[in-house]
């Protein structure tokens, strides 16, 4: 794995971190909850972020942009698993668990299986 692909998945984790408290913070605090429009403003850093994470992974991934769009799916879903379990105290299920594994497995796919 080369230093491009270290970027861009620091990138998603920031980006789906931001994206995860853009949309679920309503539920966690009044003030975020009267303010749908103010957190609508987190969508420009979000973007440039994750314009920036596409830029890293396709970089890293030879130019290919498919490895760096798996990637971010499975890391958002992770991310999104991890957050809600801690912050919202949504137990993990089966099938919950079952997809975080499932995104797991494509994170290491594309990154330890070559063409």
């Amino acid at each position: 794995m080369n230093y491009n692909i270290l970027i861009g998945i620091f990138l998603v984790i920031l980006s789906q971190t931001i994206i995860w408290f853009q949309v679920n913070a309503q539920f966690l605090w009044e003030f975020c909850k009267e303010r749908p429009f103010l957190l609508s403003l987190l969508g420009i850093p979000i973007s440039y972020l994750v314009i920036q994470g596409t830029k890293y992974f396709a970089n890293g991934f030879d130019g290919l942009i498919w490895p760096g769009r798996l990637v971010g799916f499975a890391i958002g879903i992770i991310i999104f698993g991890i957050l809600t379990h801690i912050l919202m105290k949504e137990s993990l299920n089966i099938k919950t668990i079952l997809s975080i594994i499932l995104s797991m497995c494509i994170v290491m796919i594309q990154l330890f299986i070559k063409n």
